[in-house]
């Protein structure tokens, strides 16, 4: 079984930056991803960003492309995305999740992740 637990979120000005984190533990299969969703009130749960285990592949959605940066150190157990340049329209719950098989084409489904943390909210004010 694996846990996730997301730190970091707050209220801050659009323009701001913050750090999320996501720390794992437990014991998973081989290699898994980690990949950043996030859900605004109303809304389906979206992809945002995804790195593989080593940390040589990355993918983000359109809408976070230059402004958000995915990272991970796994003698931490450890993502984190950093978000630049925050937009009212980044507010939201990000969850961070574990896709034990590995990297695939199919890495921004939600489907795809068996594991999940409990969010944490990120309010940007225009």
């Amino acid at each position: 079984q694996v846990q996730l637990v997301e730190s970091g979120g707050g209220l801050v000005q659009a323009g701001d930056s913050l750090r999320l984190s996501c720390t794992a533990s437990g014991r998973t299969r081989g290699g898994p991803a980690t990949g950043w969703f996030r859900q605004a009130p109303g809304k389906e749960r979206d992809f945002v960003a995804a790195i593989n285990w080593s940390g040589t592949n990355t993918h983000y959605a359109d809408s976070v492309k230059g402004r958000f940066t995915i990272s991970r150190d796994n003698a931490k157990s450890t993502v984190y995305l950093q978000m630049n340049s925050l937009k009212s329209e980044d507010t939201a719950v990000y969850y961070c999740g574990i896709e034990e098989s590995g990297w695939s084409r199919f890495i921004n489904l939600r489907s795809r992740y068996e594991y999940w943390g409990q969010g944490t909210q990120v309010t940007v004010s225009s």
